[in-house]
């Protein structure tokens, strides 16, 4: 297998630079989706699409019976204006493959087809699920599963090729990996009046900026220390003419937890101190508090597997655990269903000390990342299957 995935690198390469050149944003994906199944049709693959959406699910039945491993990889872009200086550019102004979702697809395309060529020999069954809009709520991958994609699955394994981490590096954690993410929306409203006279109005701007200050406190005081959580105020809005005092501040930010606990904890807590500002300051606070995706939590039998499959990778250079870290991914709702394991592979680009982070206008990956991606989960579902 690992032969016929290296005949496949230059093959890989050019598809990824296709994706890269023809982004799509999340619920968009009309184009991506046609390339997708455009391939399995070629292959001769069978294939589902419009699942949950824009979502695309192939299935590999092997010459023997056996269990059924589910592999995953996502397809959206974002709304950010590319910058890189290279040939396979973005075409499509502000939207741009900032993640690294345009390689998980070509992995993932080419995994299936190396899976195909060997279907003789396989024992069980290979999934291959190509998700949609994993950058934006409320995601892909409860819809994918909503229409059917896990039935029959016993086991999943997904990656993300991480610009940050030494290419030839795997990453693993069993347990909670990715954070929760929920998001604040919240409207103060008070009463506006003019700069000179303060007394006649009720000031919106220092009510909201006593609640920014407020809620920094949940974290550092509502919360054990042993846990982690974080809440961070990104927009504060609220524009007028320098002698007015504002009549009303609109404030959006992000949770982040691992436990579910600390989560409700966590909204409890705002909502009181929302509340408690109003009454202090005289004006109303409408809070909108949202649940998105849940926390990626690993199964530790399947974390075993990605790691007895990438100690027969050679292109692996180390397997190390790695703390949790706060950014989410819906990935979390697969692990909701059925046991599996999700990790990162270094895909960190040559010669560069301090690469562009995701989401950068200026990210890019090391294509040979994709090559260790893809060895890394056929060898962990192999790994599986036949234990």
């Amino acid at each position: 297998m690992f032969t016929t995935l290296d005949e496949m690198f230059m093959s890989m390469v050019d598809i990824r630079r296709y994706f890269h050149q023809h982004p799509e944003l999340s619920f968009q994906e009309k184009n991506t989706t046609e390339k997708i199944v455009e391939t399995y049709r070629k292959l001769g693959i069978p294939f589902r699409e419009h699942v949950g959406g824009n979502g695309v699910v192939a299935t590999i039945d092997g010459k023997h019976r056996g269990k059924t491993v589910a592999l995953r990889a996502d397809f959206d872009a974002l709304p950010i204006q590319d910058e890189k200086d290279v040939p396979y550019k973005s075409t499509v102004p502000g939207v741009m493959h900032a993640c690294g979702h345009d390689a998980h697809t070509s992995t993932l395309l080419h995994v299936a087809e190396a899976f195909w060529q060997h279907k003789e020999d396989l024992k069980g069954t290979i999934v291959l699920i190509h998700q949609h809009a994993e950058e934006l709520h409320p995601g892909g991958a409860k819809q994918m599963i909503e229409d059917g994609c896990l039935e029959g699955v016993d086991m999943i394994f997904g990656t993300h090729l991480w610009s940050t981490t030494p290419t030839g590096t795997v990453q693993v954690t069993p347990g909670p990996m990715m954070a929760a993410a929920d998001r604040i929306d919240i409207v103060v409203q008070g009463k506006g009046g003019h700069g000179a006279e303060p007394h006649l109005a009720k000031d919106a701007i220092l009510a909201a900026s006593q609640l920014v200050t407020n809620l920094q406190t949940v974290v550092s005081r509502s919360i054990n220390p042993l846990n982690s959580a974080v809440l961070t105020i990104g927009s504060f809005e609220s524009k007028n003419a320098f002698n007015i005092i504002a009549d009303q501040v609109k404030l959006s930010g992000t949770v982040r937890t691992f436990q579910a606990d600390v989560r409700d904890r966590v909204e409890q807590e705002v909502r009181r101190i929302c509340q408690g500002t109003a009454l202090n300051n005289d004006v109303d606070i409408h809070l909108t508090y949202t649940r998105s995706y849940p926390a990626v939590v690993n199964d530790a039998k399947a974390i075993d597997f990605v790691k007895k499959g990438a100690a027969t990778v050679p292109d692996i250079e180390d397997v190390t655990y790695m703390k949790p870290v706060m950014p989410a991914e819906d990935f979390s709702y697969y692990l909701q269903h059925v046991p599996g394991a999700f990790f990162f592979t270094g895909a960190q680009p040559e010669g560069v000390q301090t690469p562009y982070p995701h989401h950068h206008p200026k990210f890019d990956i090391n294509e040979k990342g994709m090559l260790i991606a893809a060895k890394t989960l056929t060898a962990a579902a192999l790994a599986y299957l036949q234990a």
